[in-house]
Parts: C-alpha cells; structure tokens; sequence
C-alpha cells in the first residue's frame, strides 16, 4: 500500500524508520527495567566482594549479581553499561558463568544479539555452586589423596605420622562427599525440614 502513495525509495525509508522506532522503543523499557536502585547496587557491590573472597573475580560476580537481579535477560552491552565495566571484561565473564553452568543465553523475538539470563531460583543457584566448587576442587583432591595413599604402599620414606595425616584427610572428604551426594539427592521440602531442625536432629541419631 505504501508503493501506491510513495515512491518505492520513500516507502524504504520509512519501513526503515518506524523499525529503528521500534528498537529505540524496546531499548528505552530495557533500561527503564535496569535502573539501579541503591539497594540493588548495594547488593551487586557485595556480591562481587564475596566474590573476590571466594577467589572468583569481583566483576565476573557483579555480573552474576545483576544477572541474577534482572527480571528480563539482558546483553553484553546492557551488563556493561550498567555496570560500567569494560566490554572485554563482560565477555570473559560471561564466558566463566557459563562454565559454571550459572548463566544461560536467551534469545528475543526481533533482537539477533545473545541476552543472557541467571538462575533465579536460590536453591538451584547455590546447589549449582556447590557442585561446580565440588567438581573443580574436591574431587581433583579426593583422587590426588587417594594415588598418595596407594604411593605410600609402595615406599618407606614417608614417616608414620604423615601417613596418618594423609589418611585421615582421605577418610573425611570420602566421608562428606557421600554425604553430600546422599543429602543431594534428598527432596527439597525435606532439606529445608532438616535446615529448620537444627540441633535437634541431634536427637534422630543419639
């Protein structure tokens, strides 16, 4: 209908502008949605200190602090502006939160360009977490301890006591990783039973 009353360049350009008016559009509601409040940066700025303790880089837990804040999947370029950090940092850490299975890309109707979205439901986030830490650092030294102990069999130079030692660390993170697998395995709504219970399951196994 447009061809009927403009020359076909003019109808072009007017397709063209009224979907550089959509996107303008959709980019305003984004970062209506993504303003701040104080107590969202708050929370994103201590998340990235826990972070930097737990020996994970500050800005690769802002992000996952945003993301995890955010109630729509959000760019690169959204996280980068809004955190105000550099494009290459927000690509290595998007990257790292994938590895760890914490962030996912989503994709939005008329956009070609990857959003990204966290787990937003706590339990799943901290289950994910633990396993992930799990999988990268007591598994790997499950099996170190385990050839140590297989090693000690076969030579003398190890003295008695550091034997025992070595063991006795063997013996305990054998014994807690099956407990966690078992505990793991359990229902959510008995988890929190057992969180709530405190010392008293105490009693259940006296």
């Amino acid at each position: 209908m447009l061809g009927s009353i403009y020359p076909a360049w003019c109808s072009s350009e007017i397709l063209r502008f009224e979907k550089l008016s959509s996107i303008i559009s959709v980019s305003k509601e984004i970062n209506e949605i993504m303003k701040l409040s104080a107590t969202m940066t708050r929370f994103i700025l201590h998340w990235g200190e826990m972070g930097s303790r737990w020996g994970v880089n500050r800005s690769v837990a802002q992000i996952h602090a945003l993301l995890y804040l955010s109630p729509e999947p959000l760019t690169a370029e959204e996280i980068a502006d809004t955190l105000e950090l550099a494009r290459s940092n927000v690509s290595n850490g998007l990257k790292e939160l994938q590895s760890w299975e914490l962030i996912s890309i989503a994709h939005v109707m008329g956009d070609r360009r990857d959003h990204f979205r966290a787990e937003q439901d706590v339990w799943e986030m901290l289950r994910t977490v633990i396993e992930g830490r799990k999988r990268r650092e007591i598994d790997p030294t499950i099996d170190l301890l385990k050839d140590c102990v297989e090693d000690m069999k076969r030579e003398n130079d190890t003295p008695d006591d550091v034997r025992d030692r070595i063991a006795a660390t063997l013996e305990f993170l054998d014994e807690a990783n099956r407990w966690y697998e078992q505990i793991g395995r359990l229902p959510r709504a008995i988890l929190i039973k057992l969180m709530r219970m405190g010392a008293k399951v105490s009693k259940l196994v006296a």
